[in-house]
C-alpha cells in the first residue's frame, strides 16, 4: 500500500525546520513570507499561514507584525548554581517537553564511576541515557548511573513521562549537588543523539548528587553549544537581590 502523503502545511513546515536545523536558516533569519511561500511552492495562501502559525506555536520561528517572520533565537538555559527539573524549564518557557529513552539498564560501575560514587569497581549500578527535548529538539543528552541500593525501582520507570532528576528528588530530597562545566568536542553517538553536525562544541555539565550524606548519582548532561545557556545570579544569604525592573539583567545585553 502506497503511504500516504503528508498535507501540503506540514511538508512546508518540515521544509522550514529542516532549513533551520541544517543551518541554512540562522536565528534572526528571515523565513520566506506567506505570499512568498504561496509563490513558490504553489500552495494556498490558507496553507501558508497554517505553516507558518503552527511553526510559530511550536517556538521555530517568531512573527513580528509590520517586519515579517524570522528564526527564533531558540537556545533553552538553565541555573549554573541550581538543581532544576528540566521538564519544568522547558514548559516554563511556555514549550513542549519531551523524552527519548535510548537505554535503561544494570551495569556494572568502571573505574569512573566508582570513584564517583564510592562503591567498588564491578559493582551494580543502574545507568540511563535520555534525550531531553523542546519542541521535538534535543536540547540535553542525560547520560547518568545511579545508586542501586538508592533507587532499586529506578529500571521499572518510565522516563520519557517523568526526568531521572525529578524521580530521584521525589524518593528523597537532596541535600547536595557538585557540578562541574566544561566545553567538549562530541563523538559521533553524542552527535547523533543530539543532531549536532561534527564541527558543533557541546557544553558538558558533569553532576554528582548527595543524599543521606553520600553520593548517590553522577550524571554527564549533553548540551549542543548553539542551543543551551547555562545562567545565574547569585545573592548572598541574608542579602536582598538589587536587580530591579530598572536594570537591564545581563541575559538582555547579549542579545
Amino acid at each position: 500500500m502506497k503511504p500516504q502523503e503528508k498535507p501540503r502545511y506540514q511538508q512546508l513546515k518540515d521544509m522550514i525546520i529542516d532549513r533551520i536545523m541544517s543551518g541554512d536558516l540562522q536565528p534572526r533569519d528571515r523565513v520566506p513570507s506567506e505570499y512568498e511561500l504561496v509563490d513558490a511552492m504553489k500552495v494556498s495562501r490558507m496553507t501558508a499561514n497554517r505553516a507558518l502559525r503552527e511553526l510559530t506555536d511550536e517556538g521555530y520561528v517568531d512573527r513580528v507584525a509590520g517586519r515579517g517572520t524570522f528564526v527564533a533565537d531558540f537556545k533553552a538555559a538553565s541555573h549554573v548554581l541550581e538543581v532544576r527539573n528540566i521538564a519544568d524549564e522547558v514548559e516554563r518557557r511556555g514549550h513542549t517537553y519531551s523524552a527519548i529513552v535510548h537505554k535503561q539498564e544494570r551495569e556494572q560501575a568502571g573505574r569512573e564511576i566508582s570513584d564517583a560514587l564510592q562503591i567498588p569497581e564491578g559493582r551494580d549500578i543502574f545507568y540511563v541515557l535520555v534525550a531531553h527535548q523542546e519542541n521535538g529538539v534535543p536540547i540535553q543528552l542525560e547520560d547518568r548511573c545511579v545508586l542501586r541500593e538508592f533507587a532499586p525501582d529506578c529500571l521499572e520507570q518510565d522516563f520519557a513521562k517523568v526526568t531521572p532528576s525529578a524521580w530521584l528528588n521525589g524518593i528523597a530530597p537532596l541535600a547536595e549537588a557538585e557540578h562541574i562545566v566544561r566545553a567538549m568536542m562530541p563523538d559521533k553517538s553524542i552527535r547523533d543523539r543530539l543532531n549536532v553536525d561534527d564541527q558543533e562544541p557541546c557544553l558538558l555539565v558533569l553532576r554528582r548528587t548527595w543524599a543521606g550524606g553520600r553520593p548517590v548519582s553522577f550524571a554527564r548532561l549533553y548540551h549542543p553549544g548553539t542551543r543551551f545557556e547555562l545562567t545565574g545570579h547569585y545573592v548572598p544569604p541574608g542579602t536582598e537581590k538589587s536587580t530591579t525592573a530598572d536594570v537591564i539583567e545581563l541575559k538582555d545585553l547579549l542579545q
